[in-house]
């Protein structure tokens, strides 16, 4: 059975649908699942990649997370988790929910490897043919061990028994479903807060 969210930081509705997988689960009603992306950092307005230094919020970043409370209100989470990243933590912080957040570390963004602060055109300049999702990162992850983790979050987002707020960069839910999975949910990446 399908259920309708709201996309944090548009406002957009989503369709989250029960995951089918063979396997048992805990609950047969999926909690919606709201992703609110970091905001602003320096490097992602200059489109560099941004997986493990951890940079700050920029003050339009910080006034976004502000705004992403409003956007929030009267809505009610069992379970709130954070990336350890400061972007993550602070907007979470900032969204009004920093006091009742659980830090999950599999939340991490992609660790680029040699790839960390580069921009996209500059590492295709070196290597026309690199798609992240497929090739990964020297020195980083590889699609197969951030799928991974995104694994190891939706398991355990599939055992609460309610809706759940994740502060995060959307990254990490980006190379989930599994390949092979036929109706699995996907975690659609959203504009910064």
């Amino acid at each position: 059975m399908a259920r309708l969210g709201v996309r944090a930081g548009t406002g957009e509705q989503v369709r989250v649908s029960r995951i089918s997988s063979g396997m048992s689960f805990v609950n047969e009603e999926l909690p919606i699942v709201y992703v609110a992306r970091h905001g602003e950092t320096a490097w992602s307005l200059t489109g560099q990649h941004t997986g493990l230094t951890d940079l700050p919020l920029t003050k339009a970043g910080e006034r976004n997370a502000r705004r992403l409370a409003e956007r929030l209100k009267g809505l009610t989470f069992v379970k709130v988790f954070s990336s350890p990243l400061e972007r993550a933590v602070r907007t979470c912080e900032l969204a009004g929910f920093g006091a009742v957040a659980e830090i999950d570390c599999d939340l991490v963004e992609w660790n680029y490897g040699e790839y960390e602060g580069r921009r996209g055109a500059e590492i295709r300049a070196s290597r026309p043919e690199w798609q992240l999702f497929r090739d990964g990162c020297p020195g980083g992850e590889s699609p197969q061990q951030v799928a991974a983790r995104a694994d190891r979050v939706v398991s355990r987002l599939r055992a609460v028994q309610g809706d759940v707020l994740v502060f995060s960069a959307d990254i990490s839910f980006e190379s989930w479903p599994p390949a092979g999975s036929v109706s699995s949910p996907r975690f659609m990446p959203g504009p910064s807060c």
